[in-house]
């Protein structure tokens, strides 16, 4: 019986709707049948299949991870130009990106500098790479964090705006640029 054969019954295809492996639901016949054909031992066949679901729920947890984080889709480490800002340390950034054990101690990374240096595109880009590290990452602008907060602390749900800040290794906030007097009023 080939592999197209066994799912056409319906009844794994629910079992794995039920089990929720979406891959392997859309994988198992053709791979089944590639096995029938190449005569791979069973243990080949399922190592294979849980190959890719691991690799699809790797990808779907990035993806998620990328839209919840806050950080622009665009800035990233590898579109930000060092030459033109020669006090950013590649070297610096770069072992922040790749080294995550300054998160497991709860280090802070504070970046100042005069508005359009690159401040945000640098933390953006590190953020993006720690996402790429399987690192959860929010960013938001500190004004709209006081807001939040506020408004929650206001309806008695600050508890849980904290408990979710909680599921982050990295929080990243952006400063509001500096207004004149006669502009904030």
């Amino acid at each position: 019986m080939s592999g197209a054969a066994v799912l056409s019954g319906g009844r794994m295809e629910l079992m794995l709707s039920n089990l929720r492996l979406p891959t392997i639901k859309r994988l198992a016949g053709d791979l089944c049948a590639q096995s029938d054909r190449e005569g791979w031992p069973g243990h080949r066949l399922l190592e294979a299949l849980l190959e890719h679901e691991l690799a699809e729920r790797e990808s779907r947890r990035i993806d998620r991870h990328r839209i919840e984080s806050g950080l622009s889709p665009d800035k990233r480490l590898s579109s930000f130009d060092f030459a033109a800002v020669p006090s950013v340390s590649k070297a610096q950034v770069t072992a922040l990106a790749e080294g995550t054990e300054w998160l497991d101690r709860g280090a802070n990374v504070l970046l100042f500098g005069p508005p359009g240096v690159g401040k945000s595109h640098l933390i953006s880009g590190l953020g993006h790479a720690l996402i790429d590290a399987g690192r959860g990452v929010l960013f938001m602008r500190c004004s709209e964090l006081v807001q939040r907060l506020q408004t929650e602390r206001r309806d008695l749900r600050l508890a849980n705006e904290l408990a979710k800040r909680d599921h982050f290794d990295l929080l990243g906030w952006g400063a509001v640029p500096n207004l004149r007097r006669d502009q904030a009023e």
